[in-house]
C-alpha cells in the first residue's frame, strides 16, 4: 500500500497494519476528531477524488481498422478496386460486399469485449459517514481523503482502505480480495509488518462488505492507492493474448497472401507473354486472388464458434469472447481457486472430539443427510458426550436454519448468519437434535457476543426454574485458558493440531453451571469451565470436482490451486482432490515474493498448491506458466482474481458468487460455479477445434483447386477471338468463383460444425500451442484433392465447350456460359462427395455413422436448391453469368 500522508506526499510503501492507531493518526496528521474542512480540501487537491479512473479504450475507428488491417482483406480490397477500374463493376461489388461482411463480423465481436476496469468503480460506495471538524457528516465516498475518520456498521461497504481505531465485533467479507471462504474478524491491535493481505486484521479494504459489528477507522489510502486501485493497475498491465487458433489462422493467412501475390504476378507475366491485353491479364490476376482466398473462412470460423457457444451454454458455461471456445481445447494448465469452485463454499463439521473419543460426521454442505460414525461405523444413537457437545454448539450460536419453506427439494437448508456457526446447526440436525427444539427447551437469558479481540462467545441459558447453563465457544487456546486445571491441555492441543493438519477450522466448546444467574458479566466467562469437546469443520470438496480433476489428468491437463486460504487447508483439500502430492509441498505468497522470475518459472512447474496468494502473485504465476509455453485457463470469482483472469489465455469466472469485476475480465462464465463444468467446456472446446480443422480441410482444397484451374487455363488454353477482340478463355468468371467460395463452400462446411466429438477426445494430450493448424496428412490430402478437382473441372469444361463448337461470335455466348456452368457444377459435386470424407480426420465414416450428423443432409439439400437457382433464375444468371442446363448436361457435370 502506498503512503498518502497529509504532510509528506512521498510515494513509498507503508505497513499501516503494523503501526498502533496513535502512530497512524500522527503519521497522517489527523486525530480522532477527524480532519478540518480546510485540511480535507487541501488534501483533495493533492490526492484527487476517491475514484478509480478508467483509461480510455480503443475508439470505434481503431476497432474498425483492426478488422481491415489483414493481408487477405487488403488483397480482396485491391482485387475489388481493380475489377471496378477495369469495368467489371458487378464482379468488383460482389468482392467488396464480402470484405464488408467479414469486417462487420469482427467489429461486432470485438466491440462487445469486456469492460473490467469500469466494473471496479462500481465497488466504491456512493456515500459514507465521515467525522469532519469533530462532527459526523454524510459525504460522497469520492470526497474521502487520507486522514479522514469514518464510521462503519454492518451492511456498509468499506469506502477506502482504512486502519481500525476502535472496533466491536467487526467482521468483513473479504472473499473478493483474499479468497477467504468466511468473513474475516478485524481487531485494532497491530499485526506483523510482513503479514499477507488476508492476515492484516487491523485493516479493512475498499470495496469489501461489513457483515457484523461497528468500527471507527482512519482512511490510509484512496483511489488508485488502495488495494482495489492496485488491482486496477495490475489489470492494465495484463495483456489480452491471441488464441492458438487465431495465431495459426493469421500465420496461414500470411502464407496464403504471399502465395497469392507471387502467383498473381507470375500469372500476369504469363498472360502478357501469351498475348493477353493488359486489362485482361490484370483481370486474370484478380480472378486468381478471388479464387485462392477462402472468403467464406471467417464466416465459417465465427459460426462454428457460435455453435460451440450455444452448446457450452447448455452445459452451464457462458462464453463472452468467441475465440475462447477454441482456446479451451488447447488448454494445458488450469489454475483454479479453491472456495466455491473445487469446494462447495459450505462449511461442514466433519470431526467431533470429546474427552471420551473421536467421532466423524458424514454428509457434506447444508444437506442434512449424514451419520455419526465411531471407528468408521455408524452409531445407533449419539452418545451423551456428543449430544452435549452438539447441543452447546446450537445454543452458543447466532445463526439460524430456515426450515419448512426454507428447505429446497434436495434436502438442503438455507441459513442466515456466520457460515461457521451454521455448520454447527447442520451437525446437530444430522444426529437428530432439532435446533428449534433445543433452543425452545433452553431459552437464552443473556450473551457476551463474539469479538475479534477476545476470540470467544458466551451465552447463558435457563435449564428449569433455577438451574442455569453458561456455554463458551471459541478458539481452542482461548477456551482452554478458561477451563478447570484438570483439563489435559496437551491432549486437546495435540488433537487440534491433528485436525488442523487436515485443513480443518477447529472450535472448542465448554460449559459451566451458573445457578440462578440472570445476566452475564465479562468476569463470568473467565474461568471454571469444563471442556465439552472440539468440532472440526472444513469447506469440503465437490464430489464431481474429484472426478473432474481425474478427467483433466487423463486429458493431459495439469490442475493447480491458487487460493487466499491457509496453506494447511489448501494442501488438505488438494490431497483429497488428487491435486497435491505430499512430496511436493505447497508454496505461500510470502515465499513466492522471494523468488525471482527464473526461480518462479522452475517452482511453478513442480508445485500444484499455492496458498495465501495476493493478486500480483496470481498474475506472476500465470505469466510464469505462459513463459514455459503453457496455454493457461484461470478460474476465479473475486476482484483479486481479475488481473490473472485477464492475463490468462482463457479466464473463467464464477457466475453465482463471482464479482462483476471478475465476470467482466473473464472469457468464460460458469453459471453453476462448478469446476466440473470447466472440464465439460474443455471437452466442448476440443470438439469445436476438431470441427474447425475439418472445415479447413474441406475449404482449402476448393480454393487451391480453383487457383489451379485458372493457372492451367492461362498457361494452356487458347486465346479466343470474339467480335474481332482477343480475350482469354476462362473456365469460370470471378463471380462464379465467389459463388463457389461463399455460397457452396459455406453451405457444406457449416454442417461439419455440428459433428459429434471424436471418441477419444479427452484421452489425448492437449495439442502443442505452436503446432501448425494443418498437419502433414491434411496438407497432403489438400493437394491431392485439389488436383483431382482441377482435372475433373477442366476436362469437362473443355469437352463441353469443344463439343458445342465454342463461342464463335458475341451473338452466341451460350456455349461458353453453359460450359462454365457445368464446370461450376462439377466442382460443387466434387465438394459434396468430399464432404463425407471430412466428417472425421482420425477414423472412418463407419465410426461416425452415416446418420450421425443429419445437418449434413440439410446442407446438401440447401445447396442443391441454391444451385438450381444459380442455373435457372434470371437474376442469378445476370449476376453470375450462368446458363440453364439440360438434364443431360447436369448428369454429365455431376
Amino acid at each position: 500500500m502506498r503512503e498518502q500522508p497529509g504532510n509528506e506526499g512521498k510515494d513509498r510503501p507503508v505497513a499501516w497494519h503494523a503501526l498502533p492507531p496513535e502512530a497512524v493518526l500522527e503519521r497522517l496528521g489527523s486525530t480522532g476528531a477527524g480532519l478540518t474542512e480546510a485540511a480535507a480540501e487541501e488534501r483533495m487537491a493533492r490526492h484527487g477524488p476517491n475514484v478509480l479512473e478508467r483509461e480510455r479504450g480503443d475508439s470505434l475507428w481503431k476497432l474498425l481498422w483492426r478488422q481491415i488491417n489483414s493481408p487477405l482483406i487488403w488483397v480482396l480490397i485491391a482485387s475489388a478496386a481493380l475489377a471496378i477500374l477495369l469495368g467489371k463493376v458487378t464482379d468488383g461489388l460482389v468482392v467488396a460486399a464480402v470484405v464488408v461482411l467479414n469486417t462487420l463480423i469482427g467489429f461486432v465481436q470485438e466491440y462487445r469485449a469486456g469492460k473490467a476496469i469500469a466494473a471496479l468503480g462500481h465497488m466504491v460506495p456512493e456515500s459514507t459517514t465521515v467525522v469532519r471538524d469533530g462532527r459526523p457528516v454524510a459525504l460522497p465516498a469520492s470526497r474521502l481523503v487520507p486522514g479522514d475518520v469514518v464510521r462503519l456498521a454492518s451492511g456498509d461497504r468499506v469506502p477506502a482502505d482504512v486502519r481500525l481505531l476502535h472496533a466491536r465485533n467487526f467482521q468483513v467479507e473479504e472473499a473478493a480480495l483474499t479468497g477467504e471462504s468466511v468473513p474475516s474478524s478485524k481487531r485494532v491491535a497491530a499485526v506483523a509488518g510482513d503479514a499477507e493481505l488476508g492476515d492484516r486484521a487491523s485493516l479493512a479494504f475498499g470495496g469489501t462488505l461489513v457483515t457484523s459489528g461497528t468500527t471507527t477507522a482512519v482512511v490510509v489510502a484512496t483511489g488508485r492507492a488502495t488495494e482495489l486501485g492496485r488491482i486496477s493497475h495490475l489489470m492494465e498491465q495484463a495483456t489480452d493474448l491471441s488464441t492458438p487458433l487465431t495465431r495459426e489462422l493469421a500465420r496461414l493467412g500470411r502464407i496464403i497472401t504471399l502465395g497469392i501475390v507471387i502467383l498473381s504476378a507470375v500469372l500476369l507475366g504469363v498472360g502478357l507473354w501469351r498475348g493477353y491485353a493488359f486489362s485482361d491479364a490484370v483481370m486474370v490476376a484478380v480472378t486468381l486472388a478471388v479464387a485462392a482466398i477462402p472468403e467464406g473462412l471467417p464466416a465459417i470460423v465465427t459460426i462454428a464458434l457460435a455453435i460451440g457457444v450455444q452448446r457450452m451454454a447448455a452445459r452451464r458455461a457462458v462464453i463472452r469472447k468467441l475465440p475462447a471456445v477454441e482456446t479451451l481445447g488447447s488448454t494445458t494448465v488450469i489454475c483454479t481457486d479453491k472456495t466455491g469452485t473445487l469446494t462447495r463454499n459450505e462449511m461442514t463439521v466433519r470431526a467431533l472430539w470429546t474427552p471420551d473419543g473421536r467421532y466423524e460426521l458424514s454428509g457434506v454442505g447444508h444437506a442434512l443427510d449424514g451419520q455419526l460414525l465411531w471407528g468408521g461405523k455408524p452409531t445407533d444413537a449419539p452418545p451423551e458426550d456428543v449430544v452435549s457437545l452438539l447441543r452447546a454448539g446450537v445454543l452458543c450460536n447466532e445463526a439460524s436454519l430456515l426450515a419448512g419453506s426454507g428447505q429446497d427439494g434436495s434436502g438442503r437448508w438455507r441459513m442466515t448468519g456466520d457460515p461457521t456457526e451454521g455448520a454447527l446447526l447442520v451437525a446437530a440436525e444430522k444426529v437428530g437434535l432439532g435446533v428449534a427444539d433445543v433452543r425452545a427447551r433452553r431459552p437464552r437469558l443473556d450473551a457476551i457476543p463474539f469479538e475479534s479481540e477476545q476470540q470467544f462467545m458466551a451465552t447463558l441459558h435457563a435449564d428449569g426454574p433455577e438451574d442455569r447453563d453458561l456455554f463458551l465457544k471459541g478458539a481452542p487456546e482461548v477456551v482452554l485458558r478458561r477451563c478447570a486445571p484438570e483439563t489435559d491441555a496437551d491432549a486437546v492441543l495435540a488433537e487440534v493440531e491433528r485436525l488442523a493438519r487436515q485443513g480443518m477450522r477447529v472450535l472448542a466448546v465448554a460449559r459451566k453451571d451458573a445457578p440462578r444467574a440472570t445476566s452475564l458479566q465479562p468476569q463470568d466467562a473467565e474461568d471454571g469451565f469444563t471442556l465439552l469437546g472440539l468440532q472440526g469443520m472444513i469447506d469440503p470438496p465437490r464430489e464431481e470436482a474429484v472426478a473432474a480433476v481425474q478427467g483433466c489428468h487423463a486429458a493431459g491437463i495439469r490442475v493447480k490451486m491458487m487460493t487466499g486460504d491457509h496453506l494447511a487447508t489448501a494442501e488438505a483439500i488438494g490431497l483429497q482432490l488428487g491435486i497435491h502430492a505430499p512430496e511436493r509441498p505447497g508454496l505461500t505468497g510470502a515465499r513466492l515474493s522471494e523468488l525471482d522470475d527464473a526461480a518462479l518459472i522452475r517452482a511453478v512447474e513442480d508445485t500444484n498448491v499455492f496458498a495465501r496468494v495476493a493478486p500480483e502473485h496470481k498474475l506472476r504465476l500465470v505469466r510464469a506458466l505462459q513463459a514455459k509455453g503453457h496455454v493457461v485457463a484461470m478460474t476465479g470469482d473475486g476482484v483479486n482474481d481479475a488481473p490473472a483472469l485477464k492475463q490468462a489465455n482463457i479466464g473463467v469466472a464464477m457466475g453465482i458468487t463471482g464479482t462483476a469485476v471478475s465476470r467482466e475480465a473473464a472469457d468464460l462464465v460458469l453459471t453453476d460455479d462448478n469446476f466440473a463444468t470447466i472440464v465439460s467446456a474443455v471437452e466442448e472446446g476440443r470438439r469445436v477445434y476438431d470441427n474447425l480443422i475439418k472445415s479447413l480441410a474441406f475449404v482449402l482444397p476448393t480454393n487451391l483447386g480453383l487457383a489451379l484451374i485458372l493457372m492451367a487455363a492461362v498457361a494452356f488454353f487458347p486465346i479466343q477471338e470474339v467480335a474481332g477482340v482477343h480475350a482469354p478463355l476462362m473456365p469460370m468468371r470471378p463471380t462464379q468463383l465467389l459463388w463457389i467460395n461463399l455460397v457452396a463452400t459455406v453451405t457444406l462446411a457449416l454442417p461439419l460444425a455440428f459433428e459429434a466429438r471424436e471418441r477419444h477426445v479427452m484421452s489425448r494430450p492437449p495439442r502443442a500451442p505452436d503446432a501448425p493448424v494443418l498437419n502433414q496428412f491434411v496438407v497432403m490430402r489438400t493437394g491431392l484433392v485439389a488436383l483431382l478437382m482441377t482435372a475433373g473441372a477442366i476436362g469437362l469444361f473443355l469437352w463441353e465447350f469443344t463439343r458445342q463448337g465454342g463461342a464463335r461470335d458475341a451473338a452466341n455466348p451460350l456455349p461458353l456460359a453453359e460450359a462454365q456452368t457445368m464446370a461450376v457444377n462439377t466442382v460443387i459435386s466434387f465438394q459434396i462427395f468430399y464432404l463425407w470424407l471430412c466428417r472425421t480426420l482420425t477414423g472412418s465414416l463407419r465410426e461416425v455413422g452415416l446418420w450421425g450428423n443429419r445437418t449434413v443432409f440439410v446442407g446438401i439439400a440447401t445447396l442443391v436448391l441454391l444451385q438450381a437457382a444459380f442455373m435457372y433464375v434470371p437474376f442469378f444468371q445476370r449476376v453470375f453469368g450462368s446458363a440453364p442446363l439440360s438434364a443431360g448436361d447436369i448428369a454429365r457435370s455431376v
